[in-house]
């Protein structure tokens, strides 16, 4: 979902049977818990024939903020704040900023985007909530759970090893518009398993053609806890509205 932004807890893990389809009620998937998330990570965007390289300091308050602040060669380039209401991006290279509200982003990419999901993307915990529906695959070591929000399947491939979720596939069925998020290099953070390493791929068709859009992340440094963070932010006055 990180891409979408820049276009436009601990569960005991059961080992799984090698010949039965695993109940969804045994399906524990581990996911991250926290009051606040910190970290800092290398962070490339490709987007078309562009790609960028920045540092980035990413601050986390649960179910409330994102905050990023990104630097090129020691020099602040720009900031991004998601809340609950919009995300809102600045950029102190061109000196202006873009303010995205979640009805046009889903209505963009039929699938319901809202600062849950992007929360979920950046933690690498599911982005749906579970159903009953949803349906349970055992791929060898792998399972999968197929879920599905109005014409979108969601495809969540899940370590049968350590219960954590490697990757996540998105596809709209009527415009064939995708996203994939992949997950690795999993470190211990306050006893769970958090994926330093990951990448976020976008494709979808505009009024220009079709876009592919990419975002990786290379964390240096990444911890949970109660402690309280800043999220500074503010717009220049002279910064234009793009």
């Amino acid at each position: 979902m990180v891409a979408v932004v820049f276009a436009s807890c601990s569960k005991k893990a059961i080992p799984p049977s090698t010949t039965e389809l695993a109940p969804k009620k045994i399906l524990a998937i581990e996911e991250i818990d926290f009051d606040y998330f910190q970290g800092r990570a290398r962070t490339v965007l490709k987007d078309g024939t562009k790609e960028r390289e920045v540092k980035a300091v990413i601050r986390v308050r649960k179910d409330s903020v994102i905050w990023m602040n990104f630097t090129v060669i020691g020099v602040q380039g720009g900031r991004v704040l998601i809340n609950k209401d919009s995300i809102t991006v600045i950029s102190n290279v061109d000196k202006e900023y873009y303010v995205f509200d979640y009805v046009e982003l889903s209505k963009r990419f039929n699938f319901e985007v809202n600062y849950g999901v992007i929360q979920s993307a950046f933690l690498g915990n599911l982005l749906m909530q579970r159903k009953e529906e949803d349906e349970i695959d055992q791929k060898s070591l792998t399972y999968l759970l197929k879920q599905t929000s109005g014409t979108v399947e969601v495809l969540n491939y899940i370590s049968a090893t350590t219960m954590k979720i490697q990757k996540v596939e998105l596809k709209e069925n009527n415009t064939h518009n995708s996203m994939t998020i992949t997950y690795a290099n999993f470190q211990p953070v306050s006893g769970k398993s958090f994926p330093y390493n990951a990448a976020i791929s976008l494709l979808y068709k505009t009024s220009a053609g079709l876009l592919n859009t990419s975002v990786i992340f290379e964390y240096s440094k990444a911890e949970v806890g109660d402690k309280e963070l800043k999220f500074p932010f503010s717009i220049p006055k002279k910064y234009d509205r793009r």
